[in-house]
Formats: C-alpha cells, structure tokens, sequence
C-alpha cells in the first residue's frame, strides 16, 4: 500500500508542492471567497502549507485506511483503493456533503462557487501518476525531500529509524500510524498535530465503526432519501452532459448542440 511521508523538521515551507499539485491535477485559481476555511483548502486547492512554530505542516487529505468518508457517502462516489489512495468519482457524486461531515481531518472541499457544486479533495494523484508507476506531484517537486512517497510498511520504518536516531529532534510517535485505524499520510513532527484533527483527540478506532449506526439506526428514511438523491443525481448529471457539450461544441467553434426538446413551444 502507497503512502507519504512528511518531516515537518525538514519542510522549508517553499509551497512547491501546493504549485505541483495544482498542475498535476489541472486546478484554477483559489478565489478568495469568504467561505473558505483558514487552513489553505479549498475545492481548488487540495494541499496547503501551515505554519507552526517555526515550522511548516503541510495538509491534505489522509487516506486513511478505512476511510469515514468512503463509509459514509451513500452512492459509492468515494473508494479505497488497493494501492492506497481514496479517489471520488464525481460522475456518481450526489452533492449531499455527508462525506464533509464524517471525515475527521476536515478534509473534502464543496464547491460553492461551482453552478453544479460537487465535493472535490486530494487523490494522490491516483489517476494520473501512481497507477502509471510515478509518485504524486507533490512529493516529486519537494526539493528537499521533507515528503517522500513509497510503500507503507518501508515508510513507517524510515520514521521510527529516524525517531530512534534523533530522539530530541521529534515528538517519539508517527502521526497517521494508528489514528482511526491507521492512515495513508504519515507525520513526524516536533509538536502535537492536533491542527490537522481540527483540535480533536483521535484514538485507534476507525472512524467507519462509528458511522455505520448513524448510517444504519433509520433505514426507511435512508432509503427514502437514497431514492430522492438518486433523482438529484440523474438531473445535475444530465446538466453535465449538457454542459460538457456546450464546452465541446464552443472549444470546436460551433455553435451549441441542441436537444430534441429545444425551440419546443407550451
């Protein structure tokens, strides 16, 4: 299983990785619209750099290993993968935003500013890199290399080595190791990172085992609203073919498809 590893005591807060990230993944501009969060994420900007201290923490999304936000989106537009990172389909996305309300990192973006609004997030540039063989952006435009990318197991290795060997220079615990079951993104760092728990205490427990009863208590009504989403589904995807010809139609230098209904009277 793929994972990153990031020395907060080696980040020089340079961004690299924020300006890879967005070229690796075809991202616009962050527009300063006043609901975005203070930590640098938005449905534009998947990765951010904090700072700490007299350090710099990157944030992104965790991958966790038994992902809460997988658990808890009810169309499957969010999966674990085999090799490691969380991806979303936005295809099956219903916009319901449950995925931003179990995730405990604060991680998934909606995008507000977007006339067909979806959840958007790092994906470890799954789709464009790793599954060819290569290692994310990110990780591969880090100049000192404070984020690395390799297996799991040799990941967490390397940190304990380096926690053994430096015992002063780190807190004695890699962040991500065991957190709700373990995750994908991996910390070392001289401090408590309770900034990417928005402040909150995470044990061992994956998030899933907690969701999964307020997932289950009401099946009726979860169904009913499943059967109602399935509806908002089928529309807002067919306002994205839609758009996605005009698009076509306009990068083309034609003028715009037509339905069948279109120029209709009554």
């Amino acid at each position: 299983m793929k994972a990153i590893l990031t020395d907060v005591t080696l980040c020089i807060g340079c961004e690299r990785c924020v300006d890879a990230c967005r070229m690796a993944n075809d991202l616009g501009p962050q527009l300063p619209f006043r609901w975005l969060l203070e930590d640098g994420l938005s449905s534009e900007r998947w990765c951010s750099v904090l700072r700490k201290e007299d350090h710099f923490v990157r944030r992104q999304c965790m991958h966790c290993i038994q992902p809460a936000c997988a658990s808890a989106c009810p169309v499957g537009a969010l999966q674990k993968t085999a090799e490691g990172p969380v991806i979303y389909d936005d295809k099956k996305c219903l916009g319901c935003r449950y995925c931003m309300m179990a995730c405990p990192f604060g991680i998934p973006r909606y995008s507000w500013e977007s006339p067909i609004p979806l959840v958007r997030k790092c994906q470890m540039c799954f789709q464009n890199r790793v599954s060819k063989g290569q290692q994310p952006g990110c990780t591969a435009a880090c100049p000192v290399k404070a984020t690395i990318f390799g297996e799991r197991e040799d990941l967490l290795a390397e940190a304990h080595r380096r926690i053994q060997e430096n015992p002063d220079r780190y807190q004695g615990k890699v962040f991500g190791e065991t957190e709700v079951g373990g995750t994908c993104v991996l910390y070392l760092a001289p401090f408590d990172l309770n900034m990417l728990t928005l402040g909150n205490r995470l044990d061992e427990r994956p998030m899933p085992e907690r969701t999964v009863y307020a997932m289950t208590a009401v099946p009726p009504v979860f169904l009913t609203m499943g059967a109602v989403m399935t509806g908002i589904w089928w529309v807002i995807d067919r306002r994205m073919q839609r758009q996605r010809e005009q698009d076509a139609a306009r990068r083309d230098g034609h003028a715009e498809p037509t339905s069948p209904d279109d120029g209709k009277e009554g």
